[in-house]
């Protein structure tokens, strides 16, 4: 009797582990209502604001200069922030291509900006999103996260914060806005 109940327990405890597993597989990345993350390729820490109001993410940045580039709208901006690991105060440059002009209406009014595609080190990731560019100086967070983006880091628990250390390197993952766009499709 005690080979068949071993036998029994034996196919049940297998049941169990073989559903765990592919539900622990599908359990989705859980992450705080602000993280730190990396602008690459610069690789200056900031803290980056969860914002599930805002479709599009928002970063900041000043001088935004407009130009034009073999016949295609460009803009070149500096990115100057806090690092949020050491505390240094940072200044860096960028010239990025305008993928999209936005027009963004809110309480405090309309304002017209510009987005560009950066990449952005979150979790051990590196991600090629849309960021509309704003002078945010003189508020708390240089960075906000949109809903589109949100879609690829994970779901909010909002009594959690800094979850996640930026550990992006030379080997990381780059997940490019095409790749990230065919995943949200099918549904991963």
């Amino acid at each position: 009797m005690r080979p068949a109940l071993i036998g029994l327990s034996t196919a049940v405890a297998s049941l169990v582990f073989s559903a765990i597993a592919p539900a622990e597989a599908a359990r989705p990345n859980v992450i705080g209502w602000v993280e730190k993350g990396k602008i690459m390729p610069w690789g200056a820490t900031a803290k980056f604001k969860m914002d599930t109001g805002a479709l599009t993410s928002s970063m900041h940045a000043e001088h935004i200069e407009a130009f034009e580039k073999e016949g295609e709208d460009w803009v070149r901006f500096d990115i100057e922030l806090e690092d949020a690991e050491t505390g240094k105060q940072l200044e860096q440059r960028f010239e990025r291509r305008v993928i999209r002009k936005v027009k963004l209406s809110g309480a405090g009014g309309s304002d017209h900006r510009v987005t560009v595609l950066m990449n952005v080190c979150f979790g051990d990731a590196i991600f090629e999103e849309e960021f509309s560019l704003d002078d945010r100086d003189d508020l708390n967070y240089p960075v906000l996260i949109g809903r589109r983006t949100i879609e690829h880091f994970g779901v909010i628990d909002v009594t959690r914060t800094f979850t996640k250390d930026p550990t992006c390197d030379a080997d990381s993952k780059v997940y490019d806005r095409e790749t990230l766009q065919a995943i949200s499709e099918v549904g991963l």
